[in-house]
């Protein structure tokens, strides 16, 4: 038995090593033969991809949390880019973006953001929209680049306080990631059939796009590790940052009681409970928020209830831009 287990570790290995080069080689086929749409711009010697659709002012500029490239977009952009210019972007070492070797924390997300929209021609009216850990990003943004902001929207944004109380639990999921690695730069996910997965609606146009899906790039994993090392980092630095004067702020919060319902233990309740405030909190950024609790929604509330968000986004900057009066309601929590 020993003799035959010693036999087999040479033929295992011969067989990861060629799902890893697989992998990896259908990762630069794909990228080669399917180019996303928008561009590719160096910012700092790296290449950086910004997709913007659309026309009009505010420009909507779309950052999305943790792991996600601008695909995690695809039931919002189309719509909102009816109304106004809308650009999502791929942060380093995510899609179509060169990966760097620098600390992935807000100040330097913030500034190669600036860099990327300098590149692009994009000064502003600008409205930033981000999902999760991005609220810590634009944030950082708002502080270090405040000329031509017109207004922000937090979709189920963190909070710095959040992060910093949560620190087990982000420990723990970084602990999780030591086996996300090697799997998936083995290919594995690749072979499970996690790859080339087809478009949400309204992105059917840019389905080759997603034939060379970002989550089988083979750099992907460390990228994913880098940001959330850089997670109390980011939460220190925006952590003085604010209040925003009379921004206008729209706050997209998931559903508690869903959320509540699918979680286990105490200590996900608890973590339920500390989300929920820090939702509450973003309001004292601005004397202009209002906030909207999200029925039937998780955490992705640009995917399960993407008509929520176009539509009151769209109001939003309609309201910015003067086409309709501003909301009587400043300071409120609703449901919807």
């Amino acid at each position: 038995m020993g003799r035959f287990f010693l036999r087999l570790i040479p033929l295992v290995v011969l067989v990861l090593a060629c799902t890893a080069a697989y992998n990896r080689w259908a990762f630069l086929h794909y990228r080669s033969v399917y180019p996303p749409p928008g561009k590719v711009y160096a910012v700092d010697g790296f290449g950086m991809h910004l997709f913007c659709t659309g026309s009009g002012i505010p420009a909507v500029i779309l950052e999305s949390g943790l792991g996600d490239d601008a695909r995690i977009w695809g039931e919002v952009q189309p719509e909102l880019s009816k109304l106004t210019r809308v650009c999502s972007y791929d942060r380093a070492g995510l899609g179509w973006s060169d990966p760097r070797p620098d600390l992935r924390d807000s100040n330097s997300i913030a500034d190669q953001l600036h860099h990327l929209l300098a590149a692009a021609g994009i000064s502003g009216p600008i409205v930033l929209m981000g999902h999760s850990i991005a609220g810590l990003h634009m944030r950082a943004y708002l502080s270090k680049y405040p000329p031509g902001m017109a207004g922000v929207v937090f979709v189920d944004a963190a909070t710095p306080d959040y992060i910093l109380r949560i620190r087990e639990g982000y420990e723990r999921f970084m602990r999780q990631l030591v086996w996300i690695k090697p799997l998936m730069a083995l290919g594995l996910g690749r072979l499970a059939g996690r790859c080339g997965s087809n478009p949400p609606p309204g992105m059917e146009a840019y389905a080759r796009w997603y034939r060379a899906d970002n989550y089988c790039n083979p750099a992907y994993p460390t990228t994913w590790v880098h940001e959330v090392e850089g997670f109390e980092a980011s939460a220190r630095e925006v952590m003085p940052t604010g209040p925003f004067l009379d921004l206008p702020i729209l706050i997209f919060s998931r559903d508690p009681e869903l959320v509540s319902s699918g979680s286990s233990g105490a200590a996900n309740a608890q973590d339920t409970r500390i989300w929920c405030d820090s939702q509450e909190d973003l309001k004292k950024l601005s004397s202009r928020p209002r906030r909207i609790i999200v029925r039937r929604s998780t955490h992705y509330i640009q995917i399960d209830r993407a008509d929520l968000l176009n539509r009151e986004v769209s109001l939003f900057i309609r309201q910015i831009r003067g086409d309709v009066p501003p909301p009587s309601d400043y300071g409120s929590t609703k449901t919807e």
